[in-house]
């Protein structure tokens, strides 16, 4: 059985985006290595992990596109639920995040917003689906 278990973004500074995810969503630290190379985040039952980009290039020979905010952001996201999709984007700007498209009311229902991190990850943050 293969069980989906953490996702890892390569950043610049591993601990300053631990605290910036920590302060905009309130999610707890598993840990940070005490190189600054690597940490983890506990979500629910995924992980959300951070490696810097200098221990990523040791790991992928022919390097990686690096995500920089002042980009536009890679064709895939993260994506948090909320009850309340304003306030949370409100408090993740608030912490650091960039606002790319304030919160709509899809055709179905479902209330969806994006930010980036300071990194240029983006992020949706919606409401649960039914």
């Amino acid at each position: 059985m293969i069980k989906f278990a953490y996702t890892i973004f390569y950043v610049k500074d591993v601990t300053k985006t631990i605290l910036f995810y920590e302060e905009a969503f309130g999610f707890k630290r598993k840990f940070i290595a005490e190189t600054n190379e690597y940490g983890e985040l506990s979500t629910g039952e995924t992980t959300l992990s951070f490696a810097a980009i200098d221990l990523a290039s040791k790991n992928l020979s022919n390097g990686f596109i690096e995500s920089d905010s002042k980009n536009k952001p890679f064709g895939m996201e993260i994506g948090f639920t909320t009850d309340d999709v304003e306030k949370a984007m409100d408090k993740a700007i608030k912490a650091g995040a960039i606002l790319v498209e304030k919160a709509k009311t899809k055709p179905w229902g479902q209330t969806v917003g994006y930010i980036k991190d300071s990194n240029g990850f983006l992020i949706e943050i919606c409401t649960p689906m039914g």
